[in-house]
């Protein structure tokens, strides 16, 4: 058995073994577009919140958007309340979000490079661009209490950068692995292998979401020993269509465990 210590930038350390299980946070954003769409409180998002904890999550995300289309700023700490896992919050650095975000104080906030009204997170932090914003608001949510992740691509030479403007932990940008994981799933993960090295080395934690599924996951989590944790929602919320939502968890829990 190999055993790793690793001590990362929020002050805690991991012992584990290479194979430690991949912690699973599920995004409920798309059960919230599904309540707006009819105005009410049909699906209810907390009991989905609840049971999602229960057959087996480590974890909710939520990404609330300016527009509010889906999980909305008035739902956060409704959902903070009957947490029992991480609740991790996603989303834009401007004002409003940090208001509410620090009101609020997740475990964890994953800072996304958004523009306002983007359909979907599919780019990483333009952290040269960003190193004042990204230092400010990082510091701030840092002294509530909140480990901070910055959403990005996965290349080993922006991890210094994440490191030096005070990032906990990075979240590598999964979309390009999955379009290419059918065609060359070795080379479509290279370069997540590298940045997952360098992330580490610069006492950054490692998570990864965009795009991951039942057929993707367990390589990916295989093939990143490094990897903490994995954000997934639209292909899981899409799964549970068919196969129930307890079942459709249990599913991908044990694809996160290597």
């Amino acid at each position: 058995m190999v055993v790793v210590l690793v001590r990362f930038a929020d002050n805690f350390e991991i012992e584990n073994t290479v194979l430690m299980a991949v912690k699973l946070s599920v995004n409920i954003n798309k059960v919230a577009l599904i309540r707006n769409s009819r105005g009410g409180n049909l699906p209810n998002l907390q009991q989905i919140a609840i049971d999602c904890e229960k057959f087996g999550a480590d974890g909710i995300t939520v990404h609330p958007r300016p527009d509010q289309r889906h999980v909305r700023y008035d739902d956060l700490q409704a959902l903070k309340d009957v947490n029992t896992t991480e609740f991790n919050i996603e989303g834009y650095p401007n004002e409003d979000f940090l208001n509410i975000v620090k009101s609020v104080k997740p475990h964890q906030c994953t800072l996304v490079p958004d523009p306002p009204g983007v359909l979907t997170s599919d780019d990483g932090w333009d952290i040269p661009n960003n190193v004042h914003l990204l230092k400010k608001v990082i510091s701030e949510l840092q002294a509530e209490g909140i480990r901070v992740s910055l959403f990005m691509l996965p290349d080993e030479k922006l991890m210094a950068g994440a490191a030096n403007v005070g990032a906990n932990r990075v979240e590598f940008y999964t979309g390009g692995y999955a379009n290419n994981y059918e065609v060359d799933k070795e080379l479509a993960i290279s370069d997540h292998q590298l940045a997952a090295k360098a992330a580490v080395a610069h006492n950054l934690g490692v998570n990864a979401g965009h795009d991951l599924n039942l057929q993707n996951l367990k390589f990916y989590c295989e093939q990143i020993p490094e990897l903490l944790e994995v954000s997934i929602g639209h292909a899981l919320i899409s799964d549970s269509l068919y196969y129930g939502l307890q079942n459709t968890i249990m599913m991908y829990r044990k694809l996160c465990n290597r």
